[in-house]
Formats: C-alpha cells, structure tokens, sequence
C-alpha cells in the first residue's frame, strides 16, 4: 500500500474527538457557568453575558468553517467587554475549566498507541482547532500523563488558521521537521481532519466515532485513505503504511 509513497515519519493527531472520547457537551452551558462566576447573584446580567460570549464563540467557529481564521478565548471575552485579566475573569475560567474537565479526559489508548509510535521511530505530533491556550492543552497531556510522547503541538488559537487550511498542517509537519507528504493525519472530522491534510498532501486516517453535531459539519465530497475504529488500529495501518 506505501510502497511508492514517501517514507513514513510522522503521525499526527487532532485532539477533541479524536484523543479524547466523544462527549455531546451542552455548550450554552459552559458560557452559564463562566458568566455566573463574574456576576454572582445577578443573575440577568449573567445570563446576558452568557448569551453575548456564545454568540461570540458561534461565529468564531463560523468563521473558522468558512474562511479558516483563527481566535483565541481572550480575544472572544475582549469582544464582549471583557479583560481577561481582571481578577473575577481569572476565577471565572477557573470555573469554566472546572466545566470542561471531564471532556478533556485523554483516551486510554493514546499512550499504547504512542509508546508504539515511538518504538517505531516515528514522531508524534498534535494540530488542534481550538481556542484554549497551548498551555492549557499542554497542562492536560501533562495531567493524562502522556506530554513526554509528544514530539511537536500545534494549536489554531497561536497562529491565523484553522484546519482544514494547508498552511496550519504544513506548520505541525515543519515543527516536527518532517516533510507533509512523510506524515499521516489522524481525525475525526472529514472536512477538517481528512480533507484538510490531503491538501496540504499529508496521508489520512479518518476515526469516525464522534456524534458531530449538524450544525459543525460542513459538507465535504472526499474519500480518506484509511478508516481505524479504534485510536490503536492506527498501529496496524501505520505498519501497513510503512511496508514496501
């Protein structure tokens, strides 16, 4: 199957849905919960923040499905008013992370499927669409204990694209100083994560186990190059991959 394709030397993967196990979150939510620890008992004016930085959110992403731009969280609670340095925005993301963190959970797969990656000789590396910080995602890979597998991470929030933009797959292969056409992308999304990297000219193994919503999915006439249904299949297509 790779005999005249590009050595293999790089595996890349989308984090949410894809390292972490699908969840269905309640999005409105997370927005109730960071506006509430702001105001406290008031609770219109909670509700109306809630209400302002989900719209803000919603059309970030929007932004992101149609053009491929970026944003960063500090920039969408700036859109609203907001300085996310002022100590009550501090406990407010503490609360709003405290709400995410049984979504963030890395999937128990992950360090096996890793640990052979490495054994392997092959480097590991992350592009995630997202707005959190790297530090952030960084401090959960470290939390889940697998941060020391990971040869290179690349988040939307720190550079101007989103997947599936070539340029952001072409950063994550030069921070892992790999050719595109040496790596393999790893995701759940066919628009993002399968269409994205074929047209930087990566390989593409599509997981399809997430319940994406509607409303995130674009339409997309693509066809992936591998399908795993588990995070460790990918070791059996990557020896595959690798074979003459």
């Amino acid at each position: 199957m790779g005999g005249s394709l590009p050595r293999l030397r790089a595996v890349i993967f989308d984090w949410g849905g894809t390292l972490t196990p699908w969840h269905t979150v309640d999005l409105a939510e997370q927005w109730t919960v960071y506006a509430r620890a702001v105001h406290g008992d008031d609770e219109q004016a909670g509700a109306a923040l809630a209400v302002r930085i989900r719209a803000a959110e919603d059309a970030a992403w929007q932004r992101a499905r149609t053009g491929q731009g970026s944003a960063h969280l500090d920039e969408l609670l700036q859109e609203v008013g907001l300085d996310p340095a002022d100590p009550s925005q501090v406990a407010a993301l503490a609360a709003y992370r405290s709400f995410w963190e049984p979504h963030t959970l890395t999937d128990a797969q992950v360090r096996p499927l890793w640990e052979g990656l490495r054994e392997r000789g092959i480097r590991v590396g992350i592009l995630s669409n997202t707005i959190w910080s790297r530090d952030y995602h960084r401090g959960i890979f470290e939390r889940d204990g697998v941060l020391d597998l990971i040869d290179a991470d690349v988040y939307s929030s720190e550079m101007a694209w989103t997947k599936p933009h070539p340029q952001a797959f072409r950063e994550v292969a030069a921070a892992l100083a790999v050719d595109p056409a040496e790596a393999v992308y790893v995701g759940d999304r066919p628009f993002e994560d399968v269409h994205g990297s074929q047209m930087a000219g990566m390989r593409a193994i599509w997981v399809p186990h997430s319940k994406i919503p509607l409303a995130q999915q674009v339409a997309v006439d693509v066809l992936t190059d591998c399908i795993a249904h588990g995070l460790l299949e990918t070791l059996h297509i990557v020896d595959a991959l690798r074979t003459p």
